[in-house]
């Protein structure tokens, strides 16, 4: 299912993208594009809430410090919460880096704020707290058990209504839900767990009815290496330039997502050979073998899938780099091409931005070698 509607996805985004280009804020279709837009992405992040519920959601980790994470999101969660609820955040001394996905832990701590601002209808307050967290005996709530060893605690806990006893064992269960028909998923805490877990850490929760809840993530410790701590900085990509040069096999059985990408990467200055099948691939690379310098294909396609396909590349060109583009998450693929292979991946849904960004990665060094090389 992510599969089918995160092709439909990377097509809506990216042809709202492509229509952008063409109509600037003062034009009257500019609103009209832009609400296709949010309410696309609103429902990518649907999917990657069902993909992070059920482990199988793509996470970029990096090392950070969960102070910047909780900095970055506090504005947001502000005015998430509303002027009738109090937000305190306490930070331990000395706080170790862990390792985790940004926008996947942000997720988690809006959803947490979220749930706790619903408890409190008439106010309260809202308290983070982090601090290290050094367990020497395994802790055990229900069937999970947490090991003994080094961790960074993030707490968070309210002053609401509680959570009832006899739903505490459920409350991470997808599509439960204790709020009225319309006002929710089901999916908040149930991808918090997601998360988390998938992440190799840990959540659990206090809770007495009347007094407030209070859930406690642990993430594994990260032994970093001097300076390799990611501070979060300003996002500067508007600034930064995508065109470039050479020569794309474009290769995705879905003509929507394949006639956007082309486009796409026309507009950056690429040309582009598009095949629709693994078959038709083969073919122009038999007609093209030394002019491609890059190889976009999709994983999942009819008899020749995408890394059948590229493995009969590489065997007459070696060298030649691929980008693998999909809706499954990448472990998934990763499993059906032989270990060691380099290869690189784009999730699907990708905006314009990313599928530029993703090529320049991917080919600036091999030009610089084939630069060298000449």
């Amino acid at each position: 299912i992510a599969h089918d509607f995160n092709n439909l996805l990377t097509a809506m985004i990216g042809f709202c993208a492509l229509l952008l280009l063409r109509h600037p804020a003062r034009d009257q279709s500019f609103a009209h594009i832009m609400h296709i837009k949010q309410n696309a992405n609103r429902a990518a992040n649907l999917v990657r809430q069902l993909l992070a519920f059920s482990r199988q959601q793509t996470l970029q980790p990096r090392v950070l410090q969960v102070t910047d994470v909780l900095a970055e999101v506090s504005h947001l969660l502000r005015r998430l919460i509303g002027e009738n609820i109090e937000l305190s955040m306490v930070h331990g001394r000395d706080l170790q880096p862990v390792r985790v996905d940004q926008g996947q832990l942000e997720q988690v701590i809006i959803n947490l704020a979220v749930n706790a601002r619903d408890a409190m209808p008439n106010g309260g307050r809202l308290r983070i707290k982090t601090e290290n967290a050094v367990t020497k005996d395994p802790i055990q709530r229900g069937a999970e058990v947490m090991p003994p060893g080094r961790y960074v605690m993030i707490e968070i806990g309210d002053t609401g209504t509680g959570i009832p006893p006899e739903i505490m064992d459920r409350i991470f269960e997808p599509f439960f839900s204790t709020k009225s028909v319309g006002s929710g998923t089901g999916l908040g805490l149930s991808t918090v767990y997601g998360i988390v877990r998938q992440t190799g850490g840990y959540v659990f929760v206090d809770s007495t009815v009347g007094e407030g809840a209070t859930f406690r993530i642990y993430l594994p410790e990260h032994q970093a290496e001097a300076g390799s701590v990611q501070r979060i900085d300003e996002k500067g990509e508007a600034a930064r330039d995508l065109t470039g040069i050479g020569t794309i096999l474009l290769v995705e059985d879905e003509d929507a997502v394949r006639l956007f990408s082309a486009r796409a990467l026309r507009n950056k200055g690429y040309q582009v050979l598009e095949a629709r099948s693994g078959e038709a691939a083969l073919e122009i690379v038999g007609e093209h073998l030394n002019e491609i310098d890059l190889i976009i294909s999709d994983v999942v396609m009819p008899r020749i899938d995408g890394p059948t396909m590229v493995k009969e590349v590489r065997s007459r060109r070696a060298d030649l780099p691929v980008i693998f583009i999909s809706g499954y998450a990448e472990d998934a693929f990763r499993r059906r091409i032989d270990a060691g292979e380099e290869v690189n991946f784009l999730l699907k849904p990708f905006t314009l931005k990313q599928l530029a960004a993703k090529v320049k990665e991917v080919l600036e060094p091999h030009g610089d070698r084939k630069r060298a090389s000449n």
